[in-house]
Formats: C-alpha cells, sequence, structure tokens
C-alpha cells in the first residue's frame, strides 16, 4: 500500500541524515507493510558498500526511481511485502552473506546493516507500535 508521498515530503526526507533516513525508513515500513527494492529482468539489484554486497531498500518507490540512472536505468521499483521479507528475504540474504543498504542516496550508501538486524529492528518498531494501541 504506498503513501502519497509530496515533494515537499520528499525533499525533507531527503535532508536527513543516514540515521534519520533509517528511522523514517523503519517508521514507514511498519505503516505501510512494504519494503521497495530495485529490479530489472535479471532480479534484485546489488551494490558494493563498505565492501559488503548490499541490497538497496526504500521506503517508498519514489526514493528507489531516483536511484535508477545511469546502469541502473533499467531496473524499476519493486515492492516486497513486509511478511514476505521476514519469511523470505531476511533468511535467504543471511545465507548469502548479503546486508542491507538502508535507504541509499545517490551520494550516500545508506545504514549499512545485517538482514537480520533490520528485521529486529523492524520487529521492535511493529512491537512498539502495537503497545500504542
Amino acid at each position: 500500500m504506498t503513501y502519497t508521498l509530496t515533494p515537499e515530503e520528499y525533499q525533507a526526507t531527503l535532508a536527513l541524515d543516514a540515521e534519520q533516513r533509517y528511522e523514517h525508513f523503519l517508521q514507514q515500513v511498519v505503516e505501510n507493510k512494504e519494503v521497495w527494492i530495485l529490479k530489472d529482468e535479471e532480479g534484485c539489484m546489488l551494490l558494493t558498500a563498505d565492501g559488503d554486497d548490499c541490497i538497496p531498500v526504500w521506503p517508498h518507490p519514489d526514493y528507489a526511481k531516483a536511484w535508477a540512472v545511469d546502469d541502473w536505468s533499467k531496473s524499476q521499483p519493486f515492492a516486497v511485502p513486509l511478511q514476505v521479507w521476514f519469511d523470505r528475504w531476511v533468511k535467504g540474504m543471511e545465507e548469502d552473506g548479503i546486508a542491507v543498504a538502508v535507504f541509499p542516496l545517490q551520494e550516500e550508501a545508506g545504514v549499512i546493516e545485517e538482514s537480520a538486524d533490520v528485521a529486529a529492528s523492524l520487529q521492535k518498531k511493529i512491537a512498539k507500535q502495537a503497545r500504542k494501541q
């Protein structure tokens, strides 16, 4: 369920530092129950950051689209439902030794974490949200 993103929200979020974007990512993914990646005919896109192979993820397709330039110009944003992320992606990434680049920008890799750590942060955010309701 993609939320509406205004140009002002888009620009304000891009102005955040990597840790703030990470928190924004967690909040939006928990609220909207989807993780956005870039995908082409060969599969999901990988990048190398800090010596790690990573799958970059975003909270909204517009942020992913901003990355779909140059070598990535044939890729498209693709929504992974949050439960599918938990059930299949986290384990597969752990098995393959692939980390997560959370909300990278063109000039910055974002926060690089193991998929299990990102999943734990998301689970913690879900639990916190459930206690509020």
